[in-house]
Order: structure tokens, then sequence, then C-alpha cells
């Protein structure tokens, strides 16, 4: 079984964040830049102050058109936002992506922000899984 901490050490600890005072167009451009699909969103308050996806511009965009760029990423942000732990399985991420119909969850331990998971990762590391559990049991019924 996978956790959370090996992905981390595997992909990394790299966060890209955005102040909630900057600007939404702001947060596209980072987006774009760093090739994501969500920036966690920084305030007075550590770990985070919530997290802004591509999903939740898009539909800003959809109710008030170009002038949601102008607005403060506060606005758009998530501020109930799922998390998980580095002793978190990858079974776990995938019931809470599930559950929670999202893709993008930071990792926070004792009370700091340690990484990144996207759903890119967890797919990754599960298909990684079961290669090794078919090369397991190709080994075991070749052996015989």
């Amino acid at each position: 079984m996978t956790f959370v901490a090996e992905l981390i050490a595997k992909k990394g600890n790299e966060v890209a964040t955005i102040s909630q005072h900057r600007k939404v167009q702001d947060a596209v451009s980072m987006l774009k830049q760093h090739g994501i699909g969500a920036l966690v969103v920084t305030g007075d308050t550590p770990p985070l102050a919530g997290i802004i996806s591509e999903r939740d511009i898009v539909r800003a965009l959809a109710t008030d058109g170009p002038s949601a760029l102008d607005k403060p990423v506060s606005e758009l942000m998530t501020s109930q936002v799922t998390s998980c732990e580095l002793s978190s399985s990858i079974t776990d991420l995938m019931g809470l992506m599930t559950a929670n119909r999202i893709r993008h969850l930071p990792v926070i331990e004792e009370n700091k922000l340690v990484g990144m998971v996207s759903i890119g990762d967890v797919v990754f590391a599960r298909f990684n899984e079961l290669e090794s559990e078919k090369k397991t049991l190709l080994d075991y019924v070749s052996s015989w």
C-alpha cells in the first residue's frame, strides 16, 4: 500500500501558493505558469486560507464574465478545504476525492503545509501498485 509520504518523497513538497488578496487574474497566470490545476491560498492564519482551482475560475467566468478576473482570490476560493496527512493511504485519498468531488488535496502535517497531491498523482501511484501486484502474481504462478 502506498502512502502520501511516499508520493511527496518522489514528487517533492513544493506547493504553488497565492495570497487571498491577489486578483484572480494573477491566479490564472500562476496556474498556466506552473501547469497545474489548483493553488493553495494563503492568509492570515496558517496553514492555509483556502484553495482555488481552474473549476472555481471557470464557474466565476460563466457567471460574472471577464470581471471575475478582477476579483480578489478570496471571493472565489473554497475556504472549507479537504486535506490529507503524510500517513494517509492512496485508498484513503481515492475515497476523499471521490466523495468530495475534488482533484487536489493539500497535505497538512502539524499545522504546516508540506505538499499537494493531485488526482493524477493518485492514479499514477495506484497504477504502480497494480503493476507491482501483477508482477508478483505472475512470478508466483510462473514458479510452479
